[in-house]
């Protein structure tokens, strides 16, 4: 055949091709048009087939566009590209100095600026933040080294090597990782970090086959020397008021072995523990933990109202500080990790900017200052959320969504889906492989270290030698005039010459 001829027919077969491929879009194109007439579930389709498809394709990709070419960098909800890309530049171990001045807007209201010293300490005076200990009755207290540590996420929630990467991170940072209400998984124990061993409303992991309390189970989690504090998880920001939510799809027979529930089945918790039913018997729990494990053990919740937590702490003075939680875990309602309804989400609990303040002043103001611990957790990403709750007086700060970053999260906000593209929230393995546990697991410690080495840094520019010396003083607030105004003019710290309000007199 010469070259002309088998020109020819080559032409005439893509010829051929392109009819078939045109055909078979046709076709295509016809049984949608007929599928959208005929559904009655979408008015759009079934008035405008096949066009009106366009709608939802052009909704799903726009949370895609906004959030890479529309958006500015400090604009998206719930992290903006800002916030995000300051974690994955400290988890990649690079400087976060910047050129040309900042991008932030200080005028909006709400902004924490921190007040520098006019002759802060000299650079060999900067000490670094000194172990704090919790639990001082117990007969095994814990000297928790970092005052920033990693917040609850469950394994079933978050993904296996997302796990393993958290614990060796956490191990080489020198922080403490929260198990979540998922039980304590291989996983967690793998890397060699501290653990605190969270007991959610299903005690997972530690129940029996009626979902109390087992005692054995709880005395064999404890005997791990990593397992440091227990948590009693009253509620949590995603959705104060109801339990745990874990899809059927993602509770693999692994997990349901862990967690001592079914596999394949919805993990849905009871909305609060059934065996816990006022602040008497709260403490009484907790005193039952701590003398079975021998270990701090306080709780999680979610501020509604703080006048309620009065009763709390009046019935402490009544039965004895030892009687105490170790900790008490504020968390705030602005939502958080995991699958929730979007009313408990958006609408229910008090935001952790005010609901630390006020728990903070109850406990200083019934002298339980140096007795319970307070662990701020909500939203705190960056070293000036962190810096922040120090001011407000958080004795130590925990995040879930900023190691979740430093793992790879993009924010596509498929965490309850099983479908998450960076393997963090899923137990799919061909989108678990894109998540390297001996790549990872650096990034988690760089972040862990870069948020205190920030926050150390904002602490000698303020006139300290160490975060923890931090006080409201040295940070105000900008209001919605345009001036800013010290913490401590909106909120005084409670000490003794202050009337019951916790405000000067």
């Amino acid at each position: 055949m010469d070259k002309v001829s088998f020109a020819a027919s080559a032409l005439e077969w893509l010829v051929i091709l392109f009819v078939i491929v045109i055909g078979l879009v046709a076709a295509a194109a016809a049984v949608l048009w007929v599928a959208d007439r005929m559904q009655t579930a979408d008015a759009i389709r079934r008035n405008y087939p096949l066009i009106g498809r366009f709608r939802g394709w052009f909704s799903t990709l726009g949370e895609f566009f906004r959030q890479y070419f529309f958006a500015m960098d400090r604009e998206e909800m719930p992290f903006n590209r800002a916030q995000r890309d300051w974690v994955y530049r400290a988890g990649r171990g690079e400087g976060n100095t910047m050129a040309f001045g900042s991008t932030r807007n200080l005028s909006i209201p709400g902004t924490a600026i921190f007040v520098n010293a006019a002759f802060p300490p000299i650079d060999d005076q900067f000490a670094a933040t000194q172990p704090l200990r919790i639990g001082p009755h117990c007969r095994e207290p814990y000297d928790a080294p970092s005052f920033f540590n990693i917040s609850g996420m469950s394994y079933g929630a978050i993904s296996r090597p997302a796990v393993r990467a958290l614990s060796k991170g956490a191990q080489k940072a020198g922080i403490w990782m929260n198990t979540g209400e998922g039980g304590l998984s291989p996983y967690h124990l793998e890397g060699g970090c501290d653990i605190v061993f969270q007991i959610g409303t299903a005690k997972y992991g530690v129940r029996d086959l009626e979902g109390r309390l087992d005692e054995s189970r709880l005395k064999a989690v404890a005997a791990h020397p990593q397992v440091k504090m227990i948590e009693l998880k009253l509620a949590q920001g995603a959705k104060p008021g109801k339990g745990g939510i874990l899809p059927g799809e993602k509770v693999t027979e692994e997990i349901a072995e862990i967690r001592g529930i079914h596999p394949g089945q919805d993990s849905i918790s009871p909305n609060r523990h059934v065996d816990i039913g006022d602040y008497a018997a709260l403490l009484d729990k907790i005193a039952h933990i701590r003398a079975i494990t021998g270990k701090p053990v306080g709780f999680k919740t979610v501020v509604g109202s703080s006048e309620s937590y009065e009763e709390l702490f009046r019935l402490i003075l009544e039965r004895g500080e030892e009687s105490a939680p170790d900790f008490i875990t504020v968390d705030g309602g602005e939502g958080g990790t995991g699958a929730a309804p979007m009313p408990l989400m958006d609408l229910v609990g008090m935001p952790l900017r005010e609901a630390l303040l006020r728990l903070v002043d109850m406990r200083d103001r019934y002298g339980l200052k140096e007795r319970i611990r307070v662990v701020a957790s909500g939203k705190l990403v960056n070293p000036s959320d962190v810096a922040w709750a120090i001011c407000a007086g958080a004795d130590f700060v925990t995040t879930a969504r900023g190691f979740m970053f430093s793992l790879g999260c993009i924010q596509a906000l498929k965490c309850n889906r099983n479908t998450c593209p960076t393997g963090v929230t899923t137990h799919q393995p061909h989108l678990q492989r894109g998540l390297v546990v001996e790549e990872k697991y650096l990034s988690v410690a760089n972040y862990a270290k870069s948020i205190v080495k920030e926050v150390e840094m904002i602490a000698h520019s303020v006139g300290v030698a160490e975060p923890r010396l931090m006080r409201r003083r040295h940070v105000r607030v900008m209001q919605a005039n345009g001036e800013s105004v010290p913490l401590r003019q909106i909120r005084p710290s409670w000490d003794p010459t202050m009337g019951e309000e916790g405000r000067p007199q």
